[in-house]
């Protein structure tokens, strides 16, 4: 008998079940994949029934899916993504909203919706998604998971749908750090050790910004993280320029969306759902010195972040500025949310840096996660310190 869908996680063209071998790493382990990945012989919507219906069924699989498939693990099937992953939310205006079992009447975020629905339902025990703006890291928060952003070009994206190629990565998500690791060491390749950090910076500013309700539910769990290391210091990392930071990666996202599609969306004229079409109608209208001054300054962010990051340093922050909203929220509201989520989501996307979130706590009974940022390359040391935090 094959999986039920419970919460609507999946394609339903999507709905394939995948195993090449039963032995390996991540033998007896399923996944799912996020609907940007080419899977051979069935299609790729990416959220979009314009783009299913406009482009050719892939002869090939992408490179994460046959590391996956080698090494033991099972496809269950493609999930469900918002449209060419251009959200935060999971509200896809054609194929409906994942059910997110962890906060019963809110949405999961997005863009991979239904990667973080199918994982918190249990239907899979890992799945894939991307994280351009925090599309991994936002519904990991929502959803009660753990959920990795890997540092930029750790991971091929070849054969996947692209949105920013300079902040796109392939993330996933796990119910626990171990099969998070376990997919970590299959999809990042056995590495030498790393040595253990020994710097915790808490993200002072960063804390601020998603105000005192968020910072009062992840404090302890911040206290069992400062315990783990020889030193703790409060830092700033973005202050007063956290809403420049934003705009930056906003232009840079918009400027890169629109090199990669506009010329589909002219052809085709798809028609995008709420939000998703303000976004690519405001991106072919771009100045383009406000992206040249934006990518000037992304540049500035990267080199400070890494330099406060050294070596030996992990980065704590929340991962959201709040719970999950509820379904059906006003667009203005959900705008205003997602903007004070960028300003958290951003930084570790401007220097391309690995991010971790950490199912750690609730709020109104609700998940809600904490971070931390690691330097370029560090993914492992962020896997080991999940497992380390778990136990």
């Amino acid at each position: 008998m094959g999986m039920i869908d419970t919460v609507g996680a999946f394609c339903p063209h999507g709905l394939v079940a995948r195993r090449n071998r039963e032995t390996g790493p991540l033998a007896g382990l399923g996944f799912g994949l996020k609907d940007l990945f080419d899977l051979a012989g069935v299609p790729t919507g990416a959220g979009s029934p314009d783009w299913l219906a406009t482009h050719p069924v892939p002869a090939t699989s992408a490179p994460v899916v046959e590391t996956l498939l080698a090494a033991g693990a099972r496809l269950v099937g493609k999930t469900q993504t918002d449209e060419i992953a251009w959200s935060l939310n999971g509200e896809n205006a054609h194929y409906g909203t994942p059910r997110n079992v962890a906060a019963p009447g809110r949405i999961p975020g997005g863009s991979s919706s239904g990667s973080a629905a199918a994982t918190a339902a249990g239907l899979v025990d890992f799945a894939i998604g991307t994280d351009t703006g925090g599309s991994v890291r936002l519904p990991a928060s929502y959803c009660g998971l753990y959920g990795l952003r890997p540092s930029h070009g750790r991971i091929s994206l070849a054969g996947a749908v692209p949105l920013a190629p300079s902040y796109d990565t392939a993330g996933w998500f796990a119910r626990d750090a171990a099969i998070l690791a376990r997919v970590g060491r299959v999809l990042l390749g056995e590495t030498p050790p790393q040595p253990r950090p020994r710097r915790l910076l808490i993200a002072r500013d960063l804390f601020e910004r998603a105000g005192p309700a968020v910072t009062e539910a992840l404090d302890e769990a911040l206290g069992h993280l400062r315990a783990q290391f020889a030193t703790v210091e409060a830092v700033t990392v973005a202050g007063e320029a956290a809403g420049a930071w934003r705009n930056a990666f906003r232009l840079i996202q918009s400027h890169e969306a629109w090199a990669a599609h506009g010329a589909w969306i002219a052809r085709v004229q798809p028609r995008f759902g709420p939000g998703v079409r303000e976004r690519f109608e405001a991106a072919s209208r771009l100045d383009a010195g406000e992206v040249a001054a934006a990518t000037a300054l992304r540049r500035t962010i990267a080199a400070e972040l890494r330099a406060l990051l050294g070596e030996d340093a992990v980065l704590a922050l929340p991962s959201a500025p709040g719970i999950a909203p509820h379904l059906a929220t006003p667009e203005a509201e959900l705008d205003g949310f997602r903007a004070r989520a960028l300003e958290l989501l951003c930084p570790a996307g401007h220097a391309g840096l690995p991010q971790v979130s950490l199912p750690r706590a609730r709020l109104d009974g609700c998940p809600l996660g904490l971070s931390l940022i690691a330097g370029p390359g560090r993914d492992e040391t962020l896997l080991d310190l999940a497992r380390t935090f778990a136990r």
